[in-house]
């Protein structure tokens, strides 16, 4: 029973994302390859890939900036898109750290100060970049025009 709820759900997500279009999101200043779009639009939804905060010019990263740059990342896919954070139904956090899950904390909570969006947080092994301690993925809803 449970399987074919997924499975009837899931061709209804590819049937919609068919009929609705799929649209790349690319913010000014990224680009797509050919493993990865920023993000990806299907009707009024926003996708964004999932956010790395690390960054090569700082040699001393905390939590708290390496998430910030993340959210800040996916806020950019957002505005390419004609949306918001403010308009983010859900993330998914993906930690290497379970002790960074406060800092995390502290720097996640002031990009949603009012009513966040649903979220996971899973703690991994690594993450595809080497030393990095965050990645976060959202999606947004895109408000009628």
């Amino acid at each position: 029973m449970r399987l074919s709820v997924l499975l009837a759900a899931s061709l209804l997500f590819a049937t919609t994302a068919a009929a609705q279009g799929r649209t790349p999101v690319i913010p000014e200043g990224q680009r797509a390859s050919a493993t990865l779009t920023p993000g990806i639009r299907v009707g009024d939804i926003v996708y964004a890939s999932g956010q790395l905060g690390n960054s090569r010019a700082d040699t001393a990263p905390t939590i708290q900036a390496e998430t910030r740059r993340a959210l800040e990342a996916t806020q950019r896919v957002f505005e390419a898109a004609g949306t918001t954070m403010a308009q983010t139904i859900k993330c998914t956090v993906f930690l290497v750290d379970v002790a960074d899950f406060r800092g995390m904390n502290e720097a996640y909570t002031s990009f949603f100060p009012d009513s966040p969006p649903a979220r996971s947080t899973v703690v991994v092994a690594a993450l595809v970049v080497p030393n990095a301690k965050v990645e976060i993925e959202c999606m947004a809803a895109i408000p009628p025009k």
